[in-house]
């Protein structure tokens, strides 16, 4: 394709997906700086986005964890079938160590902790444009621990491992960092309560803790954390 009537080809496009207004911003700025790439728009929630995938057309979406109205490891896998070829960056507060893999799963490119963005997030935005996959080294050296079938820290093996949980788990799980009751969870995901109960006792279980308190109060320090 030619933009003012020479060979050069057009920007790309990229739609910002998070909820912080501060965070678009940043962005926001520093993708307008730089040449071969184009800020076409921002969306807050899973709704808007897919509408803006859909009017705006973008070629990849930096893409937060945290949105209220939906599951976005779900949602990455609906964009996959919907758009096979959108490319999706995950730019996020959550535990790389947790999430990194999950999102690569559903069908994202890469992975990038916000407490990193500023310095990395042009690297790993051409990454991901060039076909390959961005993960920290931290991640990296993770993978090629597990393909050589050595432990490392948090490893999916220890039975108190986050890793442990489903995806549905750890989203329910979150929830419960977040203050929300067993009845609000199972009226947001959609779900019976006693689906959500059966959840909360896999978990227990997986975490090896003791009762409903103890499930909480481990599921409010880990959100805490990873604000």
């Amino acid at each position: 394709m030619k933009k003012n009537g020479v060979g050069t080809a057009p920007p790309v496009r990229v739609l910002v997906v998070d909820d912080h207004p501060l965070v678009c911003n940043g962005l926001k700025d520093i993708l307008n700086r730089t040449p071969d790439l184009v800020y076409c728009g921002e969306a807050a929630t899973v709704a808007k986005t897919k509408k803006l995938i859909v009017d705006l057309k973008p070629d990849l979406v930096l893409l937060d964890l945290q949105l209220g109205d939906g599951d976005c490891l779900e949602f990455i896998k609906e964009v996959k079938l919907l758009w096979p070829s959108l490319k999706i960056l995950v730019l996020s507060y959550h535990d790389e160590m947790v999430y990194a893999e999950r999102v690569l799963r559903a069908g994202g490119k890469g992975y990038l902790m916000k407490e990193n963005a500023t310095g990395e997030i042009l690297s790993a935005i051409r990454t991901v444009l060039a076909g390959k996959i961005y993960v920290s080294p931290k991640i990296s050296n993770l993978a090629v621990l597990k393909l050589a079938g050595k432990n490392h820290q948090g490893n999916p093996d220890d039975p108190t491992s986050l890793h442990n949980l489903t995806n549905r788990e750890l989203q329910i799980f979150q929830l419960l960092g977040r203050g929300s009751s067993t009845k609000q969870i199972a009226a947001n995901l959609g779900v019976n309560f006693k689906t959500i109960e059966s959840h909360r006792e896999n978990i227990k279980e997986k975490l090896q803790l003791l009762d409903a308190t103890a499930l909480v109060h481990r599921a409010i320090l880990w959100v805490q954390k990873s604000v």
